[in-house]
């Protein structure tokens, strides 16, 4: 359809053929286009989760957005959740139509992260995630050797994970959970996997959370945890060049594929017949009691790496002031 609106759902939708963002080689209306062809395989992995975006508007760089904003309508669904970042009630949508998707896309939200929590059960992470991260440069194929790893320590503690493109450089690998285990619990089972997987291969992968410390390895984040804690929802778009999408795949099709296969224009022929993500997906399991517990020995990424840099601050203004002194 050509012009510049119309109407989907009873969504107004505008300025459609204006481009995304620089260097998509799409449009606002490609993205419609597409987050309305995947509805259905991307509405289940939003539903009932506080969601926040990132939305690109001419002429400003891209931003999150939890909160949702006054003039939203009224049928869009809302949840209040404590930000600990902001220390304050976020009011978040949830995304669990068309019309609210549709909505969303119009708003030029091309970003989609639901929380690991679903609304009515804020207490019990449904999932448990490892970030695989690889180093600069064309490293997709060390994310697939450090992505295995986990693979290995997840058949060791007999459960398994499903995995995904992250969108960007690297690869997520999912776990579903039985509910029960809290986020303690849950953020320290996966401190252990990443720990035990660093072990199998230190010279692929490394645990450590300041970049200088990682020696050009594969970066295990083990952080995405807590109530509020999102990741790039399977399906969803990212904003990066080309317009890539996080795309499930098998185990066995990591050699075969780079991140740059799935975009907006590549992706809905690949859905069209069948829901990759949930056909990997396997049943939510037991962690396993030998992760919590080791898991609850090692520090919390985040706060160790923040003792360890006040440390090195403090010691550089040390040897600063001593040198200072012997040049008197």
């Amino acid at each position: 359809m050509s012009g510049e609106g119309e109407t989907r759902d009873g969504v107004a939708l505008t300025n459609l053929d204006q481009p995304l963002f620089d260097g998509a080689d799409a449009t606002k209306r490609d993205l419609v286009d597409y987050l309305d062809a995947v509805r259905e395989r991307i509405i289940p992995v939003l539903r009932g989760r506080p969601l926040s975006v990132v939305r690109v508007l001419r002429g400003q760089d891209p931003f999150m957005q939890k909160n949702v904003p006054r003039y939203a309508p009224s049928w869009v669904a809302t949840v209040p959740l404590w930000a600990e970042t902001s220390r304050r009630k976020v009011s978040y949508a949830l995304c669990d139509d068309r019309r609210t998707l549709l909505w969303f896309a119009n708003q030029r939200a091309v970003e989609y992260h639901p929380t690991l929590i679903r609304a009515d059960d804020r207490d019990h992470p449904t999932d448990l995630v490892l970030d695989i991260d690889p180093p600069e440069g064309d490293a997709f194929a060390l994310a697939v050797g450090a992505a295995r790893l986990v693979r290995q320590v997840l058949a060791d503690a007999g459960m398994a994970g499903v995995v995904k493109t992250s969108g960007a450089k690297g690869l997520h690998v999912f776990v579903p959970v039985e509910a029960g285990p809290g986020h303690g619990d849950v953020a320290a089972a996966t401190r252990a996997i990443a720990a035990r997987a660093e072990r199998l291969d230190p010279g692929l992968a490394t645990t450590a959370f300041i970049r200088d410390d990682r020696e050009g390895k594969v970066f295990l984040d083990s952080t995405r945890s807590g109530g509020a804690t999102t990741v790039v929802a399977a399906y969803s778009p990212r904003v990066r060049p080309g317009a890539p999408v996080s795309f499930p795949l098998s185990w066995d099709r990591l050699d075969q594929v780079v991140p740059a296969d799935f975009t907006l224009r590549t992706v809905p022929a690949l859905v069209a017949e069948h829901d990759p993500w949930a056909e990997e997906m396997p049943a939510p399991q037991r962690l396993d009691a030998g992760l919590i517990e080791e898991g609850h020995t090692i520090p919390v990424a985040r706060v160790q790496a923040m003792h360890e840099g006040k440390r090195r601050a403090r010691a550089r203004r040390e040897k600063d002031s001593a040198e200072e002194e012997g040049r008197k």
